[in-house]
């Protein structure tokens, strides 16, 4: 495996995300992660991608056990975040990054990014010297490299990277379903990053796992390939652009680790074939009309219902997509004690902060109209 041409001391492009650990309950599996972390690593790779409030805390924890204390440092290539809402103003964010290293068992990141950068809180950042924090972190050896992960516009990355030209790195949502969609513009923000020349972080290359469980009619068409998964075709494309430094995947169970390593230990881009085959999948996937949404459950924290949004959204979609009329039942269960679709009181705060820009409010009564008012089937 040859070394990453932005990062000579990243191998290869493919990253391990670490924010849909294996879980025992709300708890994640260690021996299931540990073995995950050494597989990934006995195959050449050593990316891995966590923030501080991945799993409420647990993500950095869980590498800490499984990796960081059981490897040299020289092994791993490790990168955090700095999360707006654990900070309120300059002086919360050296403790705050202090404890980050703590918590991680390490003295330094690799990569330290500002996160999930917009509109919505870039102000934030830019009042609390948060960049300037981050270079200066760089220039004491606590960090290697800044970069941001972003959300947002190709305006406003445009805005950001006049900014701080000194970025060194940004991390994306890029995938094919994404490409062309106009709440997420994925191509033209890669094409600001381009412009600028600056190495990409893609994230969310399979969309949460729904690029990996696709309709039938879509699954269809590659199987006709006769080549790798659905979720392959979905990291293979996101990789193949010539400005990617490394795709990163949420594996969640060793299954997923095997597949994904396996064609990115050896990568080849899409031939035109497969371009073809994504293309097609991704007009069946269209007209299917299902919620795009990531299971990043970034909607969740805060809700003053305690709606389980993206739970009660998969479920819509595998009652519409999959034709799964078990849904119903599911959707007891998730309600059960937590709010209902019809419970939101659309106060907005899971609008602002999702990543997708999903009109959420709009889509829990249309939930709400088929969950509480469906008859028995």
């Amino acid at each position: 495996m040859e070394n990453n041409r932005f990062f000579p001391e990243i191998h290869g492009n493919f990253g391990f995300g670490c924010m849909r650990l294996p879980l025992i309950g709300e708890e994640v599996d260690q021996a299931e992660f540990t073995k995950m972390v050494d597989y990934f690593l006995e195959q050449g790779f050593n990316y891995f991608d966590t923030a501080h409030g991945y799993l409420g805390g647990r993500s950095e924890t869980a590498l800490r056990s499984c990796l960081t204390s059981r490897y040299n440092r020289n092994k791993f290539i490790l990168t955090n975040k700095l999360s707006g809402n654990f900070f309120k103003t300059e002086e919360d964010i050296r403790p705050l990054f202090q404890q980050q290293l703590e918590a991680c068992g390490v003295d330094y990141f690799d990569f330290f990014l500002m996160h999930a950068q917009s509109r919505n809180n870039y102000e934030h950042y830019k009042a609390c010297r948060a960049y300037e924090t981050a270079f200066e972190l760089k220039a004491e050896g606590k960090v290697r490299h800044v970069g941001i992960s972003f959300h947002d516009s190709p305006e406003m990355l445009e805005r950001i990277l006049t900014d701080y030209p000194q970025i060194e790195i940004v991390q994306i949502q890029f995938n094919y379903l994404d490409y062309e969609n106009p709440n997420v513009q994925s191509r033209a923000v890669y094409e600001v990053l381009a412009r600028h020349n600056k190495p990409v972080l893609i994230m969310e290359p399979v969309k949460g796992g729904t690029l990996a469980e696709l309709p039938a009619p879509a699954q269809a068409v590659f199987e006709e390939l006769q080549g790798g998964t659905a979720a392959s075709y979905a990291v293979r494309f996101a990789a193949g652009f010539p400005q990617v430094c490394v795709v990163l995947s949420g594996m969640s169970n060793m299954q997923q680790m095997e597949d994904n390593t396996g064609f990115m230990a050896d990568f080849q881009p899409l031939n035109e074939a497969e371009h073809q085959a994504v293309k097609k999948v991704r007009e069946i996937y269209m007209e299917q009309n299902s919620i795009p949404c990531t299971a990043c459950r970034y909607c969740v924290d805060g809700c003053p219902k305690k709606i389980l949004i993206p739970d009660l959204f998969h479920a819509m979609n595998m009652k519409k997509v999959f034709k799964d009329w078990h849904q119903g039942e599911r959707y007891q269960e998730l309600t059960k004690e937590n709010g209902k679709a019809s419970d939101c009181i659309r106060c907005g705060q899971c609008e602002r902060a999702c990543p997708q820009h999903l009109p959420i409010r709009e889509l829990l009564v249309q939930v709400a109209e088929v969950f509480e008012n469906e008859k028995e089937d």
